[in-house]
């Protein structure tokens, strides 16, 4: 049976890579894809292949059988880019169910590890991403240095032999501009001497793990820092009543949004939020009450936006909300969905059932020369308007129309299905500042031979290691050769045996490495904290 399961996929996965490789004026008629579905509807069923019996059903629907029509290559693959998803992961099973790695989402802690020893990178990113956590790697202390100040992990491992600049003087480097928040930093070393450990607690680590490395009491003591990270958040920086950020949290990290922008030109909005006759309710039901109130406001908020979203208890009824990448109008939208479904909410006092509503002010920060304290003061003052024309709605003073940036977004790999997954997932991520310009190539040539590998734009360069003619690391070499080198943010894609490949791509500078097979799921998380790295 396994062999008649393999030849249909076998099958399955030609014809499908012919679709995809068709020139885009030519069609595949509606009859040809029902013959081919249906097909692999009947096959599926016999040979106990439930999951592709039951997708191949699923398209057949979205078929008229008699139709005369023709598809186009864009408008085929969005039909079957769910057949084309399952073929991949069928095709590398066994690889991944040997794996067992989850998938992460956006809010895993995210783990730097800096060490010029690149067998050590591999070993220890695996086995830390196996716990669902995500990590990033990096050779060079440089930009490692940046790379913490961008992306701001939730743990920092970091070997004190390095080139250019030893572990000592990066983290001298990150406690001079990090002092106000905790992250856990972790020294290894080959040298465990005490004089080596003394120097790196006076230098801020908060442990020293040598070389060679349990690998065991290793990963239990990672977890137990992030635990405590986890902890002094929530101690120092939670509201105690709400369990949002507090009023000191959010006037700590308002600059480094401010900083952003000026340095990478992110644009972001402040919202400040206020419930509507908050007295009234305390006056009448009681500050319990109340307390219950804000408690339900605070999450029903935290719950209703995005993980990116920051909301703070600025205080009283009053909060605070940061949308990061996002435009004035898609803040007021948001708001306004919110108010609407928050006003339809009913709490009881001893069988007496009310409503609250909130009203909000936006301020989007597009100019270098406004001050945090200027940009609060403009959304205070969009809240006192909307509170003057009635409560229950969002206001902006500001008028102004944003222009979206360009980001150059490509994608080389030789194996059709393979950029069929990637530019869907691409395709699918929503960044509202930004304008994606994807782009796929089936080798390097193509790629280096076009105009946009010389643009001077910021470039997400997503890249296959091993193709015919000119493989990825080749590829890699001459990109970051060229006058625009430093425009490129590089992912590249390996095979599980190809530590060789990995350790060049990272000492020729690529960002992050996926090993394939891959999730993704995990894929596309990986992917969209690249790009907002670049944003």
């Amino acid at each position: 049976m396994e062999k008649y399961k393999n030849t249909l996929y076998r099958n399955i996965k030609k014809q499908l890579s012919d679709w995809l490789e068709l020139d885009k004026t030519k069609m595949v008629t509606t009859n040809e894809v029902h013959r081919f579905l249906h097909s692999i509807k009947g096959t599926a069923g016999t040979i106990e292949l439930g999951g592709l019996m039951l997708i191949s059903e699923n398209l057949l629907g979205k078929l008229d059988e008699d139709s005369d029509g023709v598809w186009k290559q864009d408008d085929l693959e969005n039909l079957l880019f769910a057949l084309i998803e399952h073929t991949y992961e069928y095709e590398h099973f066994a690889e991944v169910e040997i794996k067992e790695k989850p998938a992460h989402d956006t809010q895993a802690p995210l783990i730097q590890i800096i060490d010029d020893d690149i067998s050590m990178l591999i070993l220890l990113k695996d086995i830390l991403e196996e716990k669902g956590w995500m990590v990033i790697t990096s050779s060079d202390p440089v930009k490692a240095t940046k790379q913490y100040f961008e992306m701001q992990p939730d743990c920092l491992i970091l070997d004190i032999q390095l080139p250019t600049k030893d572990g000592y003087q990066v983290l001298q480097d990150i406690q001079f501009h990090n002092e106000k928040y905790f992250i856990p930093k972790i020294m290894i070393s080959i040298q465990n001497d005490k004089q080596s450990r003394i120097k790196a607690y006076k230098m801020g680590a908060d442990d020293f793990i040598s070389k060679p490395i349990d690998i065991e009491e290793f990963v239990v003591k990672i977890e137990r820092h992030i635990q405590r990270k986890k902890i002094f958040d929530q101690s120092v920086l939670i509201d105690e009543l709400t369990q949002v950020y507090n009023r000191r949290f959010f006037e700590d990290v308002l600059p480094r949004y401010f900083q952003d922008f000026k340095r990478n030109g992110n644009l972001f909005s402040i919202s400040i939020i206020d419930l509507d006759h908050f007295k009234r309710v305390n006056d009448t039901y009681g500050h319990a009450m109340g307390d219950v109130v804000l408690l339900e406001f605070a999450q029903f908020i935290k719950n209703n936006i995005r993980s990116s979203d920051l909301i703070c208890r600025y205080g009283g009824e009053e909060f605070v909300i940061i949308f990061p990448q996002t435009a004035n109008e898609e803040a007021r939208n948001k708001l306004t969905e919110l108010i609407k479904i928050f006003s339809t909410k009913s709490f009881t006092y001893e069988q007496q059932h009310f409503s609250v509503s909130f009203s909000a002010g936006v301020y989007t920060v597009h100019d270098e020369s406004i001050t945090p304290k200027e940009a609060f003061e403009e959304a205070d003052s969009s809240l006192y308007e909307a509170k003057r024309l009635g409560r229950a709605r969002v206001e902006s003073i500001q008028k102004t129309s944003i222009k979206k940036k360009y980001l150059n977004v490509s994608v080389i790999d030789d194996d059709i299905i393979i950029r069929t997954i990637l530019t869907k997932i691409l395709q699918s991520m929503d960044f509202p500042l930004y304008d994606l310009h994807i782009a796929v190539y089936e080798d390097g040539d193509s790629f280096l031979n076009s105009n946009r590998a010389n643009e001077n734009i910021a470039h997400f360069l997503i890249l296959d290691g091993v193709m015919p003619t000119m493989d990825g690391i080749d590829v890699l070499k001459k990109v970051k050769k060229g006058s625009n080198a430093d425009c490129f943010t590089v992912l590249m894609l390996t095979g599980r045996k190809s530590s060789g490949d990995i350790a060049t791509a990272l000492k020729l500078g690529a960002d992050d490495y996926v090993t394939k097979p891959f999730n993704i799921t995990d894929l596309q998380v990986r992917m969209e904290r690249l790009i907002k790295k670049i944003m």
